[in-house]
């Protein structure tokens, strides 16, 4: 009898770099044979590195499509962190509503 063993391999994608950012696209086959979104944001380097991995909801029929999702919402959180640290007084510059009672 000859034994089989099913190998399931996944592409290597190379990570995006935005600004001081690398966005890294990491999805993972489900039970099911759909794959979960999931992508990791780093920055930093040696003992001063960061990294924060985001896991979606969401799932896809391809790994691909869970690539491509996870690497757009990774550069929409790197997008809206740079523009809150562009503008970090934006809040104080806006008056508060009066109340009135």
């Amino acid at each position: 009898m000859i034994h089989t063993t099913t190998i399931t391999t996944t592409k290597s994608l190379s990570p995006l770099t935005l600004g001081k950012y690398r966005i890294a696209a990491c999805p993972r086959p489900l039970p099911c044979g759909r794959f979960a979104a999931q992508v990791s944001i780093a920055s930093g380097r040696g003992s001063a590195s960061t990294a924060r991995v985001m896991r979606f909801v969401d799932d896809f029929s391809t790994h691909d499509a869970a690539a491509k999702y996870a690497v757009a919402q990774g550069i929409d959180w790197v997008n809206d962190t740079l523009r809150t640290h562009a503008r970090p007084n934006l809040a104080a510059q806006v008056p508060s509503p009066q109340i009135c009672i």
